[in-house]
């Protein structure tokens, strides 16, 4: 299955490193940052949710009525409004962008950010509401007819909407979460599964996590899975990892001057959500797993969101997707430090190089399929048959003609040779 890369859609430019140098939307920044990823080879962008934030859905509308063929993801938190409403609301936004739109429901790491806007349900509470908010928002996308609901959260009667997503039969709802009870809602109902980046055999034990949850609740299919990361890339894995510790540097500065969000919306130490939780204690058995997976970004934020970097060329950190690609891992969340320049670099650099592994594998895979099915036809038994004569072709001797031994023992012919993984993977997109 071909790989999809979702980037920010920040609507300013500050980061981690890098103070803001204008208001916190800055539309002709947001409407930049937009196109350089709709020209550099990405597939969507996510519109984040805060609770002082600008509102991702006028942001996200705006970017639509601008850009022709970027997707669009909007993060929402059921808190904020209720599920008929917010449903409409997508909706409208799908028919804006001709289809694009994708919703990410968020449950809400910290009861002090949830309780900002009015949130006072305990975590496990929170994502009770958040299944129950996602199966009657896609109710609402595919129902014709008035529809009741009465469950823990949320009650009505007699609901249709008269407004329905362009995309059919619905938009994909994305989850993420790294608990038992996030498992369970996600594995639920959610069609993109979303983890933050974490060592490969952490995240294959999750995938099965999120799969188990899925069975459990009757599903014959899975979620897809994301996993988000962040590049640190460089001509030379030398200068790549001497980025990565500048950066951490800069990081370090910004929170101890009390600037940045990290210090104004989540505790740097002892998080409350399971996803940081886990970063933090991974960090803690060490800073460099698998091919450049590193993990003193996450270390000095407090595992704040997607905070677990790549470090090295745009050839390693290729490769080291490529392994979680090999998982079952098939959406990658990227996100640079200098969010602009990042941008355009990861899209000329690294996306092409991970999209080229990718086809690669699904063209030897097809072949390895396409041998299987071969062999199969192919068997002893068929092989021991005579072929019935042709029409109008008359045999001058009774019987079957016997098989010649060669035939039967001759060996299937090999194959073409292919490239080896890592040429096809790292071959120039040129060629």
């Amino acid at each position: 299955m071909p790989v999809e890369f979702l980037g920010i859609a920040a609507t300013n430019d500050g980061s981690e490193i890098t103070a803001r140098s204008g208001a916190s939307f800055d539309k002709d920044y947001t409407l930049r940052l937009a196109r350089a990823h709709e020209e550099h080879g990405w597939d969507r962008v996510l519109f984040a949710y805060a609770s002082g934030a600008p509102d991702p859905n006028a942001a996200a509308a705006y970017v639509a009525s601008k850009t022709r063929t970027l997707q669009l993801l909007l993060a929402h938190r059921p808190n904020v409004s209720y599920p008929t409403f917010a449903a409409k609301t997508f909706a409208t936004i799908d028919q804006i962008s001709s289809g694009r739109v994708a919703v990410h429901f968020i449950t809400g790491g910290t009861d002090h950010e949830q309780q900002r806007e009015g949130d006072y349900l305990t975590k496990d509470e929170r994502y009770a509401r958040t299944r129950e908010c996602m199966a009657i928002v896609k109710q609402a996308w595919t129902s014709r007819e008035p529809f009741d609901h009465e469950g823990p959260h949320y009650r009505f009667a007699d609901f249709v909407s008269d407004i329905f997503p362009a995309q059919q039969p619905r938009p994909r709802v994305s989850f993420g979460g790294s608990s038992p009870a996030a498992y369970q809602a996600g594995g639920a109902e959610a069609d993109i599964y979303c983890l933050w980046g974490e060592p490969l055999a952490n995240t294959a034990e999750q995938i099965e996590s999120v799969k188990a949850a899925a069975r459990a609740a009757g599903r014959t299919d899975m979620p897809r899975i994301q996993a988000a990361f962040r590049p640190i890339i460089a001509p030379t894995d030398e200068m790549a990892w001497e980025k990565a510790h500048r950066i951490v540097e800069r990081i370090q500065a910004r929170i101890q001057a009390g600037g940045g969000t990290l210090s104004r919306r989540r505790p740097i130490k002892d998080p409350e959500n399971t996803g940081s939780q886990r970063l933090l204690a991974i960090a803690e058995e060490g800073e460099r797993f698998d091919r450049a997976l590193w993990t003193r970004t996450a270390a000095v934020t407090g595992g704040a969101g997607n905070s677990n970097a790549l470090v090295g060329t745009p050839e390693t950190v290729a490769q080291a997707i490529l392994d979680y690609c090999d998982l079952g891992v098939d959406i990658i969340s990227l996100r640079g430090y200098d969010l602009l320049a990042d941008t355009i670099d990861i899209g000329q650099q690294l996306i092409p190089i991970v999209r080229e592994g990718v086809a690669s594998r699904d063209a030897a895979r097809a072949l390895r399929s396409a041998g299987a099915e071969k062999r199969e036809r192919v068997t002893p038994a068929s092989l021991g048959r005579a072929s019935p004569p042709a029409a109008g072709h008359q045999r001058t001797s009774g019987g079957p003609r016997p098989i010649r031994p060669r035939l039967a023992e001759q060996p299937l012919q090999e194959r073409p040779s292919r490239k080896s993984r890592y040429d096809a993977a790292t071959a120039d997109p040129a060629d």
